[in-house]
């Protein structure tokens, strides 16, 4: 199934907009794991157990796993939520961003070794930075867009003034995405939620893309704003928490305390008017 639809059909059955982001932080695993990096994969796999049946997708941030040398451990971690929800797509945050041979091994590291459904990348380096991942059919992809760093003002927000309309470059990159570079039908834009005045810009452009939103929760975007920014057009919603989920306990009901948080977090989206 490609990836959109796939998505579509995740988010009616679980009735959830919510994506939960797999940021594993040793430091911050409950007393009984703390600071163990082999403990990655289950920590993480009791975190999929405990929320697979709430979410639309999952996104694993691939630079948590390297940096403790836990790859293996993502693939493990692969493998297991494609068996306990098969239903559920997977996004793997990687943001890549080359050309050529580069983007094709990254291509393949991401829907090959791992099997992800879905990757996000750095559309600045131009159309040929991601067509390696355009030609696994059925595979998705999402720009970054929007970022809500502060310095995503440094570049997304330039005026573009030799481009009609005189766009910022934020609203460029999504409209190519929504129009000539979406050539497999699967391309996404990352618009964080600390910003929704500009989701709405976003999705003036964009209004049938997936939009893939991090911020709600610890990092305090308003999640009512976004979801009302967000579904303007109808394209599918991706909503991310990570840190808010994952160490919702520092103790042995971590994994419960992370479906509570997750059940709110989901029941809060779909209560917006």
């Amino acid at each position: 199934m490609p990836f959109i639809d796939q998505l579509r059909a995740a988010a009616t059955q679980n009735n959830s907009m919510l994506c939960v982001g797999l940021d594993p932080e040793p430091s911050r695993f409950p007393a009984a794991m703390r600071g163990d990096a082999s403990k990655i994969y289950e920590f993480c796999a009791a975190i999929v157990d405990a929320t697979h049946d709430l979410v639309n997708s999952f996104k694993p941030q691939i630079a948590y796993f390297a940096a403790h040398r836990a790859e293996d451990q993502l693939e493990q971690l692969m493998a297991h939520m494609r068996r306990v929800a098969p239903h559920v797509p997977v996004i793997l945050d990687a943001k890549r961003g080359d050309i050529g041979s580069t983007a094709e091994q990254y291509a393949k590291e991401a829907f090959e070794r791992y099997g992800a459904d879905a990757v996000t990348l750095s559309p600045f380096m131009g159309f040929d930075s991601i067509t390696p991942y355009l030609q696994y059919e059925g595979k998705g992809a999402f720009l970054l867009c929007r970022t809500s760093n502060p310095g995503g003002d440094d570049l997304q927000a330039r005026t573009l003034a030799d481009i009609p309309g005189h766009p910022q470059m934020f609203e460029h990159v999504a409209k190519l995405a929504q129009g000539p570079w979406n050539t497999n039908g699967q391309l996404g834009l990352v618009v964080g939620a600390t910003r929704p005045q500009e989701i709405e810009r976003v999705r003036a452009v964009a209004p049938h893309l997936p939009l893939l939103i991090p911020g709600v929760g610890a990092q305090g975007g308003d999640a009512v704003a976004t979801v009302k920014a967000a579904r303007i057009g109808g394209g599918p919603i991706i909503i991310n928490s990570s840190r808010a989920i994952l160490y919702a306990s520092g103790g042995e009901d971590f994994a419960s305390a992370a479906r509570a948080v997750a059940l709110k977090t989901r029941d809060l989206l779909n209560a917006v008017d």
